[in-house]
């Protein structure tokens, strides 16, 4: 059976970790509890595993420690921030809460953040204000790297894009978390380092064959959009709307030939009060999740399930049962926790 971590060890942790690393208490707090978020998810790729790689930019100054986003522009409703590179799981965080306190005074909240370092998992931002009867979208790209070539091209240029949105509904509410592409970056390294093939053919090489071996990414194909070959425009034009909705509302991306791991991000908060009402609103999605859960399945199938529904299905079971990592984090925990000479983690007794 694979070992079970409590969930208050892994955030204190990672907290203390990144403390030593050099960040102040508050983003150290911010950041741990994000990544923790995202392992309670099943976002196994956004989470835990990526804290050696911040305390690796922390070491090497492409992370910034300390400070906060300074504000570039600021109309109300919507403000434009420059994150400065400080954490980007901070700074997101933030973004959220000025995001969702603006639309609660004026219907809807809009916060572009430019120069934010990685953001993790968008999923792991959403669940409190969707609880509080908020409705948040978040998007992201990367200007930094491509991965993703527009539909019948070669030439990576844009990164997965992912679409987040936190919608309330009764009795949790649905959470997306989807890329524009059809798989990410980190998976195909996850996979690669591994050996593996992926479960599709979802690379495309640098001479456009389709294949399910990660080397051909790491070698110069790209990640397909959404769709794939057959329907990927459909991907490739949203991936356009989420890198103008990010670098082209922050005034700052690819035009600008950043080099450093980072991301453009746009947070926009929604009050149901301030439209039709919060009852109104939980009315109408109420009776489309149980549409939707209630739809017919092929004889033997499981039912149809809500986006998001899984994974707050997986984080109950894990607050309540201990967290299981994918494998080899624990591993980088104790590394990390050795590093700094802080206690190792200890599994949950059997």
């Amino acid at each position: 059976m694979s070992p079970r971590f409590a969930y208050s060890d892994l955030v204190a942790l990672s907290e203390a970790v990144l403390v030593k690393a050099g960040l102040p208490a508050e983003p150290a707090a911010s950041v741990a509890a994000g990544l923790v978020e995202a392992d309670l998810l099943g976002h196994t790729t956004h989470g835990l595993a990526l804290l050696a790689d911040y305390v690796e930019e922390l070491d090497n100054g492409t992370m910034e420690r300390k400070g906060w986003p300074d504000v570039v522009a600021d109309h109300g409703a919507v403000a434009t921030w420059d994150a400065r590179r400080l954490p980007g799981v901070w700074t997101t965080r933030l973004a959220v809460e000025e995001a969702t306190r603006r639309a609660a005074m004026y219907g809807l909240g809009a916060i572009a953040v430019r120069r934010s370092h990685h953001i993790a998992c968008l999923a792991a931002f959403l669940e409190a204000p969707a609880r509080a009867g908020m409705l948040v979208l978040i998007y992201s790209s990367d200007p930094s790297d491509a991965h993703v070539a527009p539909f019948g091209g070669l030439t990576p240029v844009m990164t997965p894009n992912p679409i987040a949105a936190g919608i309330p509904a009764e009795p949790d509410p649905i959470l997306i978390d989807v890329s524009t592409s059809i798989t990410t970056a980190a998976m195909c390294g996850r996979v690669g380092a591994a050996g593996g093939r992926l479960a599709g053919a979802w690379i495309k090489d640098s001479h456009g064959n389709t294949t399910d071996d990660p080397a051909a990414f790491k070698a110069g194909g790209s990640i397909l959009p959404i769709g794939g070959l057959d329907h990927g425009h459909k991907g490739y034009g949203l991936s356009l709307m989420v890198e103008a909705m990010t670098q082209g509302l922050g005034g700052y991306g690819r035009a600008d030939a950043p080099r450093e791991w980072g991301a453009g991000v746009l947070v926009l908060a929604l009050s149901p009060a301030a439209f039709g009402g919060l009852d109104g609103f939980t009315r109408q999605t109420g009776w489309l999740a149980e549409a939707c859960r209630a739809s017919r399945v092929p004889e033997g199938a499981p039912r149809v399930r809500l986006p998001g529904e899984a994974a707050l299905g997986r984080k109950r079971q894990a607050l309540a049962h201990g967290v299981v990592l994918h494998d080899g984090i624990a591993e980088h925990l104790s590394w990390l926790a050795a590093r700094f000479a802080l206690p190792a983690l200890v599994p949950l007794a059997d």
